[in-house]
């Protein structure tokens, strides 16, 4: 890394334009299980299957997904982060093309809302069956995470675009986030998927912020004093160091970059809706720990507070918002500039536009996942481009 300037903007306009080539459409890791050999063979019928399946094209550095007939599609999470970037770009008072393309998608979020005959409110899931050991999720049934990244980007959307629509569904999910409060004798918390009660403090702070920006817009205070309990919830499980395990049950015990980054953010949000102090010291706590333990000197991200690898450009893109939004000190703007530095020379490919999914010790995926991968870079790219405090001012010659 040597000194210079390193410009953001180009990298997130071709990546942008390779993706509208798609029209925004790809695979994903975890899409597997659209599998239409798979489904003809009845591997469905067998939960140790489908974790087998989903995890075999997981893992699998070659794209196997066009031979067995996983289609590519649009994700709602990967859309979404593809609005949150695009909206980033319309500081630009040359932004107009963006804001338009933003509202397109927003629009298309609309069109992907789950049944509210049965749900109720407003809320997405993924579009692909999900297998897990802690749960099993059929595709297009609602989840926490993706309804608040898709109500946070229409909520902006509605922000800055000035159309309704947007702002209304985003409140309306807030409230389909609250139903998945859960209460027992010892943890209060939101639940990650409808019916089940695993507890996963990223899906819970995330929730949280959610509904605490749902209540200060409707001025519901129950609802407001019911987030803050949740996300008391997490905090007090912070461990002494500041990190979080990923979540309560015995195989959480993982603590990795993201969703440590994904809590220290949640935990602002929720802050700035609910007017209050209450966590800052969690959230330094938990910054001292994050730039300690998820960096190398030459901005290399960590996947694991114990472990470096794999190199993930989702963990780079998660690291630079955390950074940016959270920290927001002149030395977080300096590591999130050595951070995607570091990115552009060891995971982006200049000939394909592109970013790789994941970098081992001796093997490279270099699969294109639209929601994993492009969609968070595209995103950390422009929030990382609009800053206006002279960010842009170092580079990698190898640019």
């Amino acid at each position: 890394m040597t000194e210079g300037v390193f410009d953001a903007k180009p990298i997130a306009d071709a990546l942008l334009e390779q993706c509208r080539e798609g029209r925004f459409g790809g695979h994903d890791p975890f899409d597997g299980l659209n599998s239409s050999l798979f489904d003809r063979l009845g591997g469905n019928r067998f939960p140790l299957a489908r974790i087998a399946w989903l995890q075999l094209h997981k893992r699998s550095p070659v794209n196997l997904r066009s031979l067995v007939g996983v289609p590519q599609k649009r994700n709602p999470k990967g859309i979404a982060l593809f609005i949150l970037g695009l909206i980033e770009r319309c500081r630009d008072a040359t932004g107009g093309e963006d804001l338009d393309e933003a509202v397109a998608l927003g629009d298309w979020l609309l069109t992907q809302c789950v049944d509210r005959g049965i749900w109720k409110h407003h809320a997405w899931g993924y579009h692909f069956d999900w297998a897990a050991r802690a749960f099993y999720v059929p595709r297009g049934k609602p989840n926490a995470i993706t309804t608040c990244y898709v109500a946070r980007a229409l909520y902006e959307l509605g922000r800055v675009s000035g159309c309704p629509r947007f702002l209304e569904a985003a409140t309306d999910a807030g409230f389909f986030i609250d139903s998945l409060y859960i209460r027992t004798s010892d943890l209060e918390y939101y639940a990650y998927i409808p019916g089940e009660t695993a507890f996963v403090h990223n899906a819970s702070l995330w929730s949280a912020a959610i509904v605490a920006r749902t209540a200060a817009r409707i001025g519901n205070e129950p609802m407001r004093e019911r987030a803050l309990r949740v996300a008391r919830q997490s905090a007090s499980m912070q461990r002494q160091g500041g990190e979080w395990p990923y979540g309560a049950r015995t195989h959480h015990a993982f603590i990795d970059g993201f969703h440590t980054g994904y809590n220290l953010e949640a935990l602002y949000l929720i802050q700035k809706a609910a007017g209050t102090t209450e966590f800052s010291t969690v959230i330094e706590k938990g910054m001292e720990y994050y730039r300690n333990n998820f960096f190398l000197p030459d901005g290399t991200v960590k996947y694991y507070h114990n472990r470096i690898w794999p190199l993930d450009t989702h963990s780079v893109a998660q690291a630079v918002v955390t950074l940016i939004r959270v920290g927001g000190t002149e030395t977080d703007f300096a590591l999130a500039r050595a951070v995607l530095v570091r990115a552009h020379a060891s995971l982006y490919m200049v000939d394909k536009k592109r970013f790789v999914y994941q970098k081992g010790r001796c093997i490279t995926n270099r699969i294109n996942y639209l929601r994993w991968t492009q969609a968070w870079a595209f995103y950390a790219l422009s929030l990382y481009a609009a800053q206006p405090s002279g960010l842009s001012d170092i580079h990698d010659e190898s640019h």
